[in-house]
């Protein structure tokens, strides 16, 4: 079972291989431009329609982050509802059927995601209590804990990228080895179709896709939040 991301193309006189990982990506990200596009560009005072659907969400986004970090930190839900809702799509595009593998089955992109959170967690502390105040929050509760606070800072891409990538990468092969699994058992009991591996399997995407999908985009948006909140107060 190849668990690597399958190149796509190449791009001609530059060798630069381009894997399914980026041409899903580019596919989620022109869906939600076009989704933002279309959704925003009639607002009425009145929503009706469509319209009701995207203030639910940004509704629902805002009301997270205020609820969570403040209401003085509501400037994060645009990076926050972004996130998550790129987070969402790349984890439930498998179930279109129209693309192999979701991207967060490759670990380049959750570290993608985890190092741009890193860097936003120190860069708005640094912006909120000065580069001195944040660099002697490395000395609490005693100096001695200096080695341990940066042991601990460095380990937040690290776990933040792994957990999405673990789950969704070992709910995939799971998957697939169900799929494999009950193939084989239609054969063995002469089956001309796999219909077992067609029906049961369909029942856990419930699961390894659609809520475990949803919740492992949910996690990530919060310990994020957590995480940007505590670097600035």
């Amino acid at each position: 079972m190849n668990l690597g991301p399958k190149i796509i193309f190449t791009i001609p006189g530059l060798n630069i291989p381009i894997s399914e990982t980026v041409t899903t990506t580019w596919a989620i990200m022109i869906g939600l431009t076009l989704f933002a596009y279309f959704g925003t560009r009639k607002l009425e005072k009145v929503p009706r329609g469509f319209q009701v659907i995207i203030e639910a969400i940004v509704g629902g986004l805002n009301s997270i982050v205020k609820q969570t970090m403040g209401e003085d930190k509501v400037r994060f839900a645009p990076y926050i509802g972004s996130l998550f809702l790129f987070f969402a799509c790349s984890n439930l595009v498998t179930l279109t059927g129209l693309f192999g593998k979701s991207p967060t089955t490759d670990l380049n992109t959750t570290l993608a995601w985890a190092l741009i959170t890193f860097f936003m967690i120190h860069y708005n502390g640094v912006k909120s209590k000065g580069l001195g105040g944040y660099l002697k929050g490395f000395l609490d509760p005693i100096p001695a804990m200096l080695p341990m606070n940066i042991i601990g800072e460095l380990a937040t891409p690290i776990s933040l990228s792994f957990r999405p990538f673990g789950n969704i990468l070992g709910g995939s092969v799971i998957m697939a080895l169900l799929y494999q699994f009950f193939g084989y058992l239609s054969g063995l009991i002469g089956l001309p179709i796999p219909v077992l591996g067609v029906g049961i399997p369909a029942v856990l995407h419930i699961y390894f896709d659609l809520f475990s999908g949803i919740l492992q985009s949910f996690i990530f948006i919060m310990l994020t939040m957590v995480f940007v909140s505590n670097a600035i107060d």
